[in-house]
């Protein structure tokens, strides 16, 4: 790690995994008034009625899915988000998920996938001088880290920016690097693919509104999970607060500024308290998307992974709060459900004979991926407590169970 950055919350080991052109579905940016001083809520739109059952067929129906055995607690009562999932980070199995298929804008958790694809092809020791070209297509109105034309940044700075500040200049740049918006785009796509993550349609790299860019809980999920295999991804998003390069003057050293990670279940901003074990991952919020977050978090040996897209209720914070509620409330069900799917693994490692690749819903209705996505992982966070890694080494031992009726072999 940088000596520049400040690690409060940092991933300790890790979690190992294991198209699609369709109208975005739209909330009302600017709904009438009730009559009472204040907006009125906007009428939800109703899900598909048939989605992709890639993981399961069951998530490809519209509305819960959850099967309660005896003593398991209720679901949380206050949800409001149009689509949900919470998964089991080591086994792949998906607990429960609500509209777990529906095709939603991501906002600023497409950059989990932006950096799953990007990160691995620039060494983070590189320097790069950004330029005037690199900040074109900087939509309006986006989050900034602060990059400045004529400066010099590591690809380490920028990553920064891009996990804590969710910039979209620093996604912008780093693009650049990668050989432009274009290809950036192009590579985020096909990784999509071999991740199995058919819901998702990129058009920008940084999650910013277009018609058509799209994603689903069940995605953003796999995305995550495949981006905590990679420790790089893993100190960036479990870091709270760095320092972050400002202006350079002939003859003095550079200045420097702090940054806080946005994702309020890990710094405790906004008024919540700092969720006990939570280790990232995104999270975001435009005016098509609404809010989203995909989060993991460790308690004991459970780990696990929940997404939320788009709470119709409450405030600022609903997002993190209906996340924390299904976080609870799978700690609590452990062994106490029945699994409704579970989470498919990438297609190149998908090698059991029960397992064969996922195909999109839209070239073929019923079918669905089979394959377990099940991993050993080991997140080692212990809420708000500081984990560092020893030498930056890592044990890691890789399972592809071989769906439900049996277990693969372990591979090197």
């Amino acid at each position: 790690m940088s000596a520049k950055t400040t690690a409060l919350t940092v991933l300790s080991a890790a979690l190992l995994v294991p198209s699609l052109l369709v109208a975005p579905a739209h909330s009302a940016p600017n709904p009438p008034a009730d009559g009472k001083g204040g907006p009125a809520k906007a009428p939800q739109p109703a899900p598909p009625a048939s989605m992709s059952t890639v993981g399961g067929s069951l998530l490809g129906q519209p509305g819960t899915q959850v099967n309660l055995l005896p003593g398991a607690p209720a679901l949380p009562t206050n949800l409001s988000g149009r689509s949900w999932i919470v998964a089991d980070a080591e086994s792949g199995e998906v607990l429960a998920a609500y509209n777990a298929h529906w095709r939603l804008p991501p906002a600023s958790t497409m950059k989990m996938l932006f950096a799953d694809t990007v990160l691995p092809s620039l060494p983070k020791e590189q320097v790069h001088k950004v330029t005037e070209q690199d900040m074109e297509g900087v939509g309006q109105g986006s989050s900034l880290v602060g990059v400045k034309e004529d400066l010099e940044y590591s690809v380490h700075d920028l990553w920064l920016g891009v996990f804590l500040r969710s910039g979209n200049d620093a996604v912008h740049v780093l693009s650049a690097m990668n050989g432009g918006i274009d290809k950036t785009v192009k590579d985020m796509q096909a990784h999509a693919e071999e991740l199995q993550a058919l819901d998702t349609h990129v058009v920008s790299p940084d999650g910013y509104d277009a018609p058509d860019q799209v994603s689903s809980a069940y995605d953003l999920t796999l995305i995550a999970r495949s981006g905590l295999q990679k420790r790089d991804f893993r100190e960036y998003c479990g870091t709270a607060e760095a320092k972050f390069p400002g202006r350079q003057e002939a003859g003095k050293p550079r200045e420097y500024f702090e940054i806080q990670n946005t994702n309020r279940l890990m710094t405790g901003a906004g008024g919540l308290s700092p969720y006990k074990g939570i280790a990232g991952v995104k999270n975001g919020n435009t005016t098509m998307a609404g809010a989203t977050f995909t989060g993991a978090a460790q308690q004991g040996s459970r780990k696990l992974l929940v997404t939320v897209m788009n709470p119709g209720a409450g405030g600022a914070n609903s997002v993190y709060e209906e996340t924390a509620a299904l976080f609870d409330w799978g700690f609590a069900a452990a062994g106490k459900v029945r699994p409704v799917g579970e989470l498919v693994p990438p297609k190149s490692a998908d090698t059991s004979p029960h397992g064969s690749p996922a195909q999109s819903h839209e070239n073929n209705p019923s079918a669905a991926g089979k394959g377990s996505g099940g991993v050993g992982t080991a997140l080692g966070i212990a809420g708000g407590v500081l984990a560092v890694l020893a030498g930056g080494a890592l044990v890691v031992n890789r399972r592809w169970p071989r769906g439900r009726r049996g277990r693969g072999e372990d591979l090197v």
